[in-house]
């Protein structure tokens, strides 16, 4: 009896054991992921969530000639998109109100494979250098992570940061500050 007793003892103590082994301290950055319900668009409804499954689904044509057009398309359509997100304060969530930037920009990379863009975080002046650089890294990142999800090539993008290195506004004041929050899109 006391041996089974032992023994089960030396079990519990080896499953602690190896349980605790597969544990990690590391912490993995978390993202910040906006949920939104699908609104039903049409002159009778009120804007109230569609709770019904969607069962029509919209072909696409993907012929050569089509895509060829369409890249042409978005090459000139995006000299007319933004190429700044500004971001809140000690934040690296991408806003909605950039939403249709980011998604522009990704239908342009998506069609057109060999156009490359670096995407340049930035913060304002408050806090240290160190932590600066790695807020801009991940606001550079947080972008670049979007645009992949939306279709661009990874290795079309290139993520780097400046943190408050290169202000795009100086002054010590919040409008300056909400100047500087930002991720630039630039041609590669």
């Amino acid at each position: 009896m006391a041996q089974a007793k032992t023994l089960t003892l030396v079990m519990l103590a080896v499953s602690a054991a190896v349980l605790a082994g597969c544990s990690s301290s590391v912490k993995l950055d978390e993202v910040p992921v906006e949920t939104r319900v699908p609104v039903v668009k049409d002159a009778t409804a009120t804007n109230k969530p569609n709770t019904a499954s969607q069962t029509a689904v919209a072909t696409v044509d993907l012929s050569a000639k089509n895509a060829n057009a369409a890249a042409n398309a978005d090459a000139m359509a995006m000299a007319g998109l933004a190429r700044v997100i500004y971001f809140d304060f000690d934040s690296f969530s991408v806003k909605d109100d950039y939403r249709a930037t980011v998604e522009g920009h990704a239908k342009v990379l998506a069609g057109q494979r060999s156009k490359r863009i670096v995407i340049e975080g930035h913060t304002d002046e408050r806090g240290g250098r160190e932590y600066n650089l790695a807020l801009g890294q991940k606001r550079a990142e947080a972008v670049q992570r979007s645009l992949t999800l939306l279709g661009a090539a990874a290795e079309q993008i290139e993520a780097v940061s400046y943190g408050e290195e290169r202000p795009a506004s100086t002054g010590s004041n919040e409008d300056a500050w909400a100047k500087n929050r930002r991720a630039e899109l630039k041609d590669r």
